[in-house]
């Protein structure tokens, strides 16, 4: 007899929960090892427990199920099981990327239908062992597309995981395989290039000054002249920020045409 599929609920309604326990309660093979209402708590079971099949709410305050995604890697993600309300593009791109979904509200037919699928390709996995989930990179890729630019980024401080709004950041510093992100009097230390970090925040509202400065243009309060024709940025909260190479030339581009 094979071992029992092991199974997290991600959910911030508690009612839609206490729904997938009640469908799950007829599944002899399935044991729920877990439940979780953020997606900071998801995260952290996700990889404490190492289940087997994750259902996972996409529509989450503070942190959704794709920051989930991000956080946890799609490469040791388990199999996933998307409950969501979502419509129209976004739908079709969990047709042709997603194991399965489920659209709010759903039947019982329809749940044992996803649930099908995901114990096929539990089985597979554990037959074939660990690799990488293309399809479900693809899929975080199309809707991150379809969405714009990342709201939130993962920041983990010991053992717990938060997420922290893309929009509180006041600059970010690379720290050799990591990055230094500035927000308020807080600091938070996350794993990343300067260059990657450059290429996810919303170039309307992040520049890249430095080698390893990027600014929020809304957090700058004056700019003058340094040496050697370079410039330095003057935080709101007087955090002095000096510009090299053509990221200055660009800096004055952006900002004020000739300064």
């Amino acid at each position: 007899m094979s071992a029992p599929i092991r199974a997290l609920l991600v959910d911030d309604e508690a009612l839609a929960r206490r729904r997938l326990r009640s469908l799950l309660r007829d599944e002899p093979d399935i044991e729920i090892v877990g439940e979780c209402g953020d997606g900071g708590s998801a995260v952290q079971e996700i990889e404490a427990l190492e289940p087997d099949l994750v259902f996972l709410d996409v529509q989450m305050p503070e942190a959704d199920g794709f920051d989930v995604l991000d956080a946890v890697g799609t490469r040791t993600m388990p199999v996933v099981i998307f409950v969501t309300a979502y419509d129209g593009y976004a739908l079709r791109a969990f047709e042709v990327h997603a194991l399965d979904y489920l659209l709010k509200p759903f039947s019982r037919d329809r749940f044992e239908a996803a649930l099908s699928r995901a114990r096929d390709e539990v089985r597979r996995r554990r037959e074939d062992g660990p690799h990488e989930r293309a399809a479900l990179a693809a899929l975080v890729r199309e809707l991150r597309e379809a969405g714009s630019r990342p709201r939130r980024l993962v920041v983990r401080d010991g053992g717990r995981v938060s997420f922290l709004q893309v929009d509180e950041i006041d600059w970010v510093e690379s720290a050799g395989n990591y990055l230094r992100l500035h927000a308020g009097p807080e600091t938070h230390l996350v794993r990343g290039t300067i260059k990657g970090c450059a290429e996810r925040l919303d170039p309307e509202s992040f520049l890249r000054i430095s080698r390893s400065t990027i600014v929020n243009l809304d957090r700058i309060r004056s700019v003058h002249p340094w040496t050697r024709g370079e410039l330095v940025v003057v935080l709101r909260d007087g955090t002095q920020l000096p510009t090299t190479g053509d990221h200055g030339r660009r800096l004055r581009e952006r900002l004020k045409p000739g300064l």
